[in-house]
């Protein structure tokens, strides 16, 4: 009976760090595709908006980072 949960759970957590990558996924997709329409908007802001974007997609990652580490954490 022990082993199921065991299994049970390393499955849970299997998938609750895929659901954390795929969450991040979309939001560096979004974040660089504001960037760049903003950007094409206007371009003499290119510099500031990268930098901008740059920082929006670490903290996105940073969510991706957290979920792997939990994923090992109760794995």
């Amino acid at each position: 009976m022990g082993s199921v949960l065991a299994e049970v759970a390393g499955s849970l957590a299997s998938i609750g760090y895929g659901l954390a990558a795929i969450g991040s996924a979309i939001g560096v997709g979004i974040v660089v595709g504001k960037t760049v329409e903003s950007v094409a908007r206007q371009p003499e802001l290119a510099k500031r908006l990268t930098v901008l974007m740059y920082v929006g997609v670490a903290f996105t990652e940073a969510l991706a980072l957290i979920g792997i580490g939990t994923y090992f954490l109760f794995r």
